[in-house]
């Protein structure tokens, strides 16, 4: 039963061709005069309030890619036969799937929700993970897990401690309703997203091959059902006017564009649509998100080639007082809309009542191509959906060279003193240690819930997540995410490639298998030429690599107007990598666990100190070039990676990344309280480097991995059979009696593990309060 509802004064088509000159409010709906203009040559007439309101979200940035979909190309264009072997959906649908074997499959994605989360940070951050978790839900998966991208303001700003505080609670409160596990993600600060945080979510769903669902509308007399939350007046404008443009000057607006999430009623939808998936029930299906129900029924009818007819009236609203245009933009949270064939409508109903999920038929499917919506009986939109959800505007934006950059890049960390100086290093490396972005996160992951459901084999604070997908046979997947955005200001181009080479190392050094990409391409504003030269070198940079290293991408997200006034924040592709685990049992941690075993550093150290946290945290630097990546040599290391796994030979892998060797170190040190000896005589020799650059260069290609006495002849046979630089630096120690266990840099200084693990425990705590003690559970 719908809503009884009078039934406004309605913009009929009718009416639209008889009022041909009436004004718009085009602009207010964020549309451009020439846009306003090209809608109305589409339909030959002027567009009824209904279609232009459709339209506005439909092309919206956030929606049409409109900027991006030139480059976005590139990445279809470069694809191997290698890439295609276990990709099963990619681009263009709800999530990207992947064959991991056994006949499972995973479908995972990223996507933002940046300025929901400045402006209301708890409900923007909440709503960004219901989001893609439904993107999930909608690929026929149930969802396994979630991870967090996130990059505030300065540390030290009263405003961060806002944001850091709503968007930390709204993603725990979210996930840890739906009983989600969160096994991972980034936490960074910097003051070039001071007046725009970045809120990226992430989330993993597992299915049988066979279950796969798709978002196309096909069958003339299928009916159109929409079920779950009702229709209220949040999130109207979201993606067109709150997504699709910069903040102005003044400090947070658009509250209204905010949705409201319920992670209850979510949960509640996830157990009805898979059960409606066992029985068949459904044809095809598409989650609400952004436009809401004018994305849901053109994308729908579009990706079907078919027609759909729709009765506005008969969708459930929470306010009676909505208009039809309003109803249309709406995104309120917890929604999915079914293709249900007539035969199996009843069945279908039968389902959602007994998960108490309210629903509506709105319609059905039709062979004419049209989408028709009438609102009391009268006509108020009449379209092909294919001009709303898939020709829109396609803009080749102005490009131009920063202005800026080469200065930037000559400005080369070389010039800053590199101290030789035992007790200087020993306070840099604390520095480091201590600063926000290589402190301790668990006052922000302590908040989540990273163990329920029982197959979370790592999560924080290990490189990568791993969720076990089968009981019986352990069959799992890591997966990473990475970006660094200060090396994307230097070279966005060699930026994006690093950020990809250290999420496949993350998932590498768990023992998984890199197999599959998503990413989320947050940039400031297109109409900057200089950001759209970012933007273009990012994605030949990330198509570029993907190809090398045989990953495709299988779907992600752009975010546009990332910045504040004429600053736009750092080019910051997050790249998230999925790899294989054929048996989770055999996972490789971060630290080490036993005292008496070799440590080993594979890759070679060379002096690349631009863009990295020492030249940012001892010297307030940034300029350069960003360290060199080997592709071939990632691959590689890989590969041997695995083998070591298999051959059973490394209790403990960890990756070099921000920080270099002495975060990883500490880090690997922190991790279980084992102690280490290590000695930086031997890089130095090798390499050519100084002990400062051995201990903070962030050379790429470089993991410490630890290995057991018994197992040292073998392991050194490995990396030299592969041909990989392998040099021993130390042994792992366990304390003496009456002692504490310590991290010992041979000649250069000691920290005992206490030491350690206050100095990076408590900057987050000294900007936002107390830690959780105990891990949710």
């Amino acid at each position: 039963m719908s809503t009884p509802v009078s039934p406004s004064i309605a913009d009929t088509v009718e009416n639209a061709i008889a009022t041909p000159e009436r004004e718009q409010p085009y602009g207010a709906l964020g549309l451009k005069p020439d846009e306003y203009d090209k809608i109305r040559e589409i339909l030959g007439r002027r567009p009824t309030s209904g279609e232009l309101a459709m339209y506005s979200v439909m092309w919206s940035e956030h929606c049409s890619y409109k900027s991006s979909k030139i480059y976005l190309r590139r990445f279809g264009d470069k694809v191997s036969d290698e890439m295609k072997e276990r990709l099963m959906v990619g681009m263009g649908q709800n999530a990207g799937v992947v064959d991991v074997g056994e006949g499972w499959a995973v479908t995972f994605k990223v996507e933002s929700h940046n300025h929901p989360s400045y402006i209301e940070p708890f409900q923007g951050a909440a709503t960004g993970v219901g989001g893609i978790v439904r993107d999930i839900i909608s690929m026929g998966a149930r969802p396994v897990a979630v991870m967090d991208q996130l990059r505030f303001g300065d540390i030290d700003d009263p405003d961060t401690a806002r944001v850091v505080h709503g968007v930390v609670s709204g993603i725990s409160f979210y996930a840890n309703c739906l009983g989600l596990p969160n096994i991972g993600g980034e936490t960074v600060f910097d003051k070039v997203y001071q007046g725009n945080p970045l809120v990226n979510a992430l989330a993993v769903g597992v299915l049988r091959h066979e279950d796969i669902k798709l978002a196309n509308a096909t069958g003339a007399g299928n009916k159109v059902v929409l079920f779950g939350a009702r229709t209220g007046g949040d999130g109207i404008g979201g993606a067109s006017i709150l997504a699709s443009d910069t903040f102005a000057d003044g400090g947070p607006t658009k509250r209204p564009a905010v949705q409201v999430g319920d992670p209850f009623a979510e949960k509640v939808l996830i157990e009805c649509c898979l059960e409606l998936y066992q029985g068949e029930l459904v044809e095809a299906i598409q989650d609400l998100g952004a436009a809401g129900i004018s994305c849901a029924t053109s994308e729908l009818a579009a990706n079907g080639g078919s027609g759909m007819k729709v009765d506005l009236e008969k969708v459930l609203l929470r306010d009676p007082s909505l208009t039809p245009e309003e109803i249309l933009m709406s995104e309120s949270q917890e929604r999915m809309m079914a293709i249900v064939a007539p035969e199996k409508l009843d069945a279908f109903l039968a389902v959602v009542q007994k998960w108490d999920v309210e629903t509506s038929v709105l319609g059905e499917v039709t062979g004419d191509g049209r989408l028709q919506i009438f609102w009391h009986g009268e006509q108020i939109v009449d379209v092909d959906p294919s001009t709303v959800a898939v020709d829109g505007p396609v803009y080749e934006r102005p490009v131009a060279y920063p202005t800026w950059i080469d200065a930037l890049r000559e400005n080369s960390a070389s010039s800053l003193e590199r101290s030789d100086d035992p007790e200087v290093l020993r306070e840099q490396f604390l520095q480091l240690l201590g600063s926000p972005n290589l402190a301790d996160t668990s006052w922000v992951t302590n908040q989540y819930d990273y163990y329920v459901m029982g197959n979370t084999a790592l999560s924080f604070p290990d490189d990568a997540g791993m969720i076990r997908v089968d009981e019986e046979s352990g069959l799992g997947f890591a997966i990473a995410t990475d970006c660094n955005g200060r090396y994307c200001q230097l070279d966005p181009y060699a930026g994006a490639q690093l950020a990809l080479a250290e999420a496949y190392r993350n998932v590498a050094v768990t023992g998984a298998e890199p197999t599959a990409v998503t990413d989320c391409l947050n940039f400031g504003s297109p109409e900057n030429p200089e950001v759209m030269w970012q933007f273009g070198q990012t994605v030949d940079g990330l198509a570029d690599a993907c190809f090398e290293l045989g990953v495709p991408v299988t779907g992600g997200n752009v975010s546009f107007y990332n910045q504040t006034g004429d600053q736009p924040i750092f080019p910051t592709p997050v790249v998230g990598v999925l790899g294989i685990m054929d048996d989770v049992s055999r996972r490789i941690p971060s630290g080490w666990q036993d005292a008496g075993e070799n440590i080993y550093l594979l890759g070679t150290t060379a002096t690349e100190l631009d863009g990295s946290a020492w030249a940012d945290t001892v010297h307030d630097h940034l300029g350069g070039r960003p360290p060199k990546v080997d592709l071939a040599g990632e691959k590689t290391l890989a590969g041997l990676l695995q083998a070591a796994r298999d051959e059973m030979l490394v209790s403990s892998a960890h990756d070099l990344s921000a920080g270099g060797l002495g975060q990883a170190l500490a880090e690997a040190t922190m991790r279980f309280g084992v102690g280490a000896r290590v000695w930086l005589r031997e890089i130095m020799e090798r390499d050519g480097v100084d002990a400062a650059t051995a201990l903070f260069s962030e050379s790429t290609g470089r993991v410490i991995v630890s290995v057991p006495r018994e197992e040292d002849v073998k392991f050194r046979g490995l990396c030299e059979g592969r041909g990989y630089p392998v040099l021993r630096i130390g042994v792992t120690d366990s304390a003496a009696e009456g002692e504490v266990a310590s991290l010992e840099v041979q000649g250069v200084f000691t920290v005992p593990v206490p030491e350690l693990r206050r100095t990076s425990k408590a900057t987050l705590p000294a900007a936002f309060g107390a830690i959780v003690d105990e891990v949710t559970a």
